[in-house]
């Protein structure tokens, strides 16, 4: 598992750093939707292996929007988001009169809005000044946080974080990501030039990316547990599917998207 993790590794975070550093805004848009549409792909799939019924090409089709709505600055969230409540619902009663019809739009609706919404944040991130520079440093601080609980978890974890949720992680796991993104936090901040006011600043989002980054991870684990299974997929070598890869950051994406856009 870790050899497989390294290989994926040494290829992927290459080209991730290529698109996002030298690519135009559209290719980046293009790759998170892509990921986006993957991502929702295997939230419907394992909901439909729980014996739920969403309705998944609804559910892509506002994936999509979503990601093309944050490229174009948001400028439609609202009505885009009112839209996706509206007419699932509407949708679904007209297909079906059974007695599970509100719980398969429940399932579609929070298929579009957990994976192609939140991840949609980092589209617009990515056209906010320096917008490149701050997708590699919530990234980058993410990734260091899932290394590091990884790292320190498997040589030193002791203590269960939550055994009913996902039995592998631990408090030195947990404590362990957590200095990892300050860590890298502090480091990133100074090599992207990023506005920070002061190391104060820099720490503190180095925190919120810690917490937020291991609360995605745990609120997929969930999912998975519920769903009785252990990975969403096997898309990824090492990492298994594209909701594994993207469960711890899109929480931190949104976050530190709306502490820049009101913080200024």
């Amino acid at each position: 598992m870790l050899k497989q993790r390294l290989i994926t590794a040494l290829w992927g975070v290459p080209l991730l750093v290529t698109v996002i550093w030298f690519g135009p805004p559209w290719l980046f848009a293009f790759m998170v939707g892509v990921g986006a549409i993957l991502g929702v792909a295997e939230f419907y799939h394992l909901a439909s292996q729980g014996g739920e019924q969403p309705f998944t090409l609804f559910g892509f089709i506002f994936t999509a929007l979503f990601i093309v709505n944050a490229y174009f600055n948001c400028a439609y969230t609202a009505p885009l988001l009112a839209a996706a409540v509206v007419f699932s619902l509407l949708w679904l009663l007209a297909r079906s009169s059974g007695q599970r019809t509100f719980t398969s739009w429940s399932w579609t609706l929070a298929g579009m809005l957990y994976v192609g919404w939140l991840l949609s944040h980092y589209v617009a991130l990515r056209e906010l000044t320096q917008g490149k520079e701050w997708v590699l440093f919530v990234l980058s601080s993410t990734f260091a946080c899932d290394t590091g609980a990884f790292l320190v978890g498997r040589a030193w974890g002791r203590h269960r974080l939550a055994p009913t949720i996902s039995p592998a992680k631990t408090w030195e796991g947990t404590v362990g990501g957590f200095v990892a993104a300050v860590a890298a936090a502090m480091i990133l901040g100074a090599l992207l030039r990023l506005p920070l006011r002061g190391y104060g600043e820099v720490v503190l989002l180095g925190c919120v990316v810690g917490i937020f980054a291991q609360l995605g991870d745990l609120v997929e684990s969930l999912f998975k547990r519920n769903m009785g299974v252990k990975d969403s997929g096997s898309l990824i070598p090492g990492h298994g599917g594209i909701l594994d890869r993207v469960d711890s950051i899109v929480f931190t994406g949104v976050v530190i998207y709306y502490y820049l856009v009101w913080m200024g």
